[in-house]
């Protein structure tokens, strides 16, 4: 709403094009009445003054009720709804900076200036950037803050592949390393390779989630910035996961009295995992000689790797690993060592038991 020298005059922009009401009105609350009856009549966005940074504001206050805190944060870095670090080195415009002064009504003619902006992305974040930007401008067409979309417009977002992820080699290697940890962390890395649990989800075992007489760890619960949920990562993260011989003897008898969980840190408590990554973890990869690169995670990525060469299906694995089939065949499928001899060697046994049938 703008003052004119005879009263109030409603404003907008619309298809990239400046917009003005028929008349002036006598004070600016009604010339706004008028703009909200116009946009609720044609459809159009009733809140064309809220700007992309006040809408991200909103997105993340009112998405945090239902994500885990750990989902904002990574949603804020990359839009850049935060206070960057001190000796941050980011050599791009955040979303934020680049759009966060332009009002959705604008932004929502701006797929080309979006799609610029977009190439100076690193190509390294630009998938995830991108589709953070895309899922809080959905919600703004879903408020009806929007009508369409512009980083839709914009074109393809293609995923960058997965690259390779540093795994231990062997089962000797995996007892190599834990034998540079305390016996209570060595038992703990051949049990996470031997299920391939998450760290959150291992480290918030107790002896209840272990059904011995049927052979399976039942995975419950997980913790998470310090809070223990029920539910895991997704609802799938809910499942039961078979122990080998070596996961049986890694976690040996019952906890002891001191603490119901499988793999508490000294004081009883759950392990405090970016802790004793530091403390724990890397100093014994050192120690090994093995690949710097590994993490906690190389854990569930070697379990991954292992079971596919063993024959393990993707689907199989998926419901084992609890996560879907796209993740396994997109993270894990590239690991598959043998498998192209595997599918020769069925296939020709299949065509072999088809011609003796037929004789």
């Amino acid at each position: 709403m703008r003052k004119r020298k005879r009263g109030w005059q409603a404003c907008w922009r619309e298809g990239g094009r400046q917009r003005t009401g028929p008349r002036l009105f006598s004070t600016r609350a009604k010339a706004r009445d008028w703009l909200n009856d116009h946009f609720r009549a044609t459809g159009s966005s009733c809140s064309p003054s809220v700007t992309f940074a006040e809408h991200v504001e909103r997105y993340l206050h009112l998405h945090a009720a239902a994500v885990e805190a750990s989902t904002i944060r990574t949603l804020s870095e990359r839009l850049g709804a935060h206070t960057p670090r001190p000796h941050s080195r980011r050599s791009y415009q955040t979303a934020i900076e680049a759009f966060g002064h332009v009002p959705l009504g604008e932004l929502e003619a701006m797929s080309l200036e979006i799609a610029e902006w977009q190439t100076t992305l690193p190509r390294g974040y630009r998938y995830a950037i991108m589709r953070s930007l895309r899922q809080v401008l959905t919600a703004a067409v879903r408020w009806g803050l929007m009508r369409a979309n512009p980083a839709d417009r914009v074109g393809a977002n293609p995923q960058p592949r997965a690259g390779e992820v540093p795994i231990f080699d062997s089962l000797a290697s995996v007892d190599r390393f834990a034998a540079e940890l305390p016996p209570r962390w060595g038992r703990m890395i051949v049990f996470a390779v031997e299920t391939g649990l998450r760290p959150s989800e291992w480290a918030a075992l107790e002896g209840r989630h272990l059904d011995r007489q049927n052979g399976v760890v039942k995975v419950r619960q997980s913790i998470v910035d310090r809070r223990l949920r029920q539910y895991g990562k997704t609802v799938s993260s809910r499942r039961d996961v078979p122990l080998t011989a070596r996961a049986l003897a890694a976690v040996g008898e019952q906890p002891g009295p001191d603490s119901p969980l499988l793999f508490p840190a000294m004081s009883g408590a759950h392990v405090d995992l970016d802790n004793w990554r530091r403390r724990e973890w890397r100093p014994a990869i050192v120690a090994a000689g093995l690949d710097g690169r590994l993490t906690p995670y190389g854990m569930r990525h070697t379990y991954a790797s292992f079971a596919l060469d063993a024959g393990v299906s993707i689907f199989e694995l998926a419901r084992l690993m609890g996560t879907s089939v796209r993740v396994i065949d997109d993270t894990y499928g590239h690991l598959v060592r043998g498998s192209l001899d595997r599918v020769r060697v069925a296939l020709e046994e299949r065509a072999k038991r088809e011609a003796e049938s037929e004789t």
